[in-house]
């Protein structure tokens, strides 16, 4: 039986993979701009504008909390989530210097940022850019 083998990397680049695998989720990424957006919500305001249940959401603020993406704050028995800035700027950084040593051609630079949406059911996502087309919407029975 062989054995794995474990590379070791210098601490930026370790940092990098576990902000990198923490985001590697919409959901997660979501909750994040939801953050940037206004910082410190409750899981409930979260749920409120993910179209996800409160056990999936808090599901993946653990997995932010665990890379260190988010703080918590604890007030009463409610939970507040914040962004984690310091780390935002390890992968700024990272991000920036990386990005400065390729080149893109301007026609490829579009961005989902940039697309535009149609109003309707769940336009509250669409402001900020993600959908959940897999979720299913409950009927209401008249």
């Amino acid at each position: 039986m062989g054995t794995a083998k474990r590379l070791k990397f210098d601490i930026e680049t370790e940092a990098i993979g576990k902000i990198c695998k923490a985001l590697g989720h919409p959901a997660r990424i979501q909750i994040m701009t939801l953050l940037w957006r206004k910082d410190n919500r409750t899981c409930g305001e979260i749920v409120d504008l993910i179209p996800l249940a409160q056990s999936t959401i808090s599901k993946h603020l653990l997995e932010l909390k665990k890379a260190s993406l988010v703080n918590i704050k604890n007030e009463g028995k409610k939970t507040i989530y914040s962004i984690e800035v310091d780390k935002i700027q390890i992968l700024k950084k990272y991000l920036t210097n990386y990005l400065s040593t390729i080149e893109i051609a301007e026609q490829n630079k579009s961005t989902v940022l940039t697309t535009r949406h149609k109003r309707g059911k769940n336009s509250h996502l669409k402001q900020y850019n993600y959908q959940f087309p897999d979720k299913k919407i409950k009927q209401v029975a008249v």
